[in-house]
């Protein structure tokens, strides 16, 4: 994992109120791609629950740019301390290639696991087909 992936997600977790209803930035994700690139996001909490995690966020950034490959990904809160992903994150990297199962996650500052350890009874491992 690139010393500065965290230091780039810092960067942006930082929660601001925007109305009565949203509320955004408590979380900022960075992403680094197998070819070496950082993608960001930020989490989006809404009064209706229908905002969405910065992982997710980066990983639109991510796929905007044409790749689904993920080397490395931490996640901070307004602290600066990392953060794991949520399931919904989890499943939705490990659905993007099988190779992300290899992704290194910061789930705790200075703890480090890969996105299979994160998941180990994953629904996918049985499927006979390539995805």
């Amino acid at each position: 994992m690139k010393k500065d992936l965290k230091e780039i997600a810092r960067q942006f977790a930082k929660s601001k109120t925007l109305n009565d209803f949203i509320e955004y930035g408590g979380v900022a994700a960075a992403i680094e791609t197998a070819d070496g690139n950082i993608y960001t996001g930020i989490s989006i909490d809404t009064a209706c629950s229908m905002g969405f995690c910065a992982e997710h966020s980066a990983v639109a950034e991510m796929l905007k740019n044409g790749e689904h490959y993920i080397k490395a990904v931490v996640a901070v809160g307004n602290d600066g301390n990392a953060v794991p992903p949520c399931g919904r994150c989890r499943e939705l990297m490990s659905q993007l290639s099988k190779e992300n199962l290899n992704a290194i996650i910061e789930v705790k500052n200075g703890v480090f696991a890969t996105l299979k350890e994160l998941m180990p009874y994953d629904w996918k491992e049985d499927l006979d087909r390539e995805w």
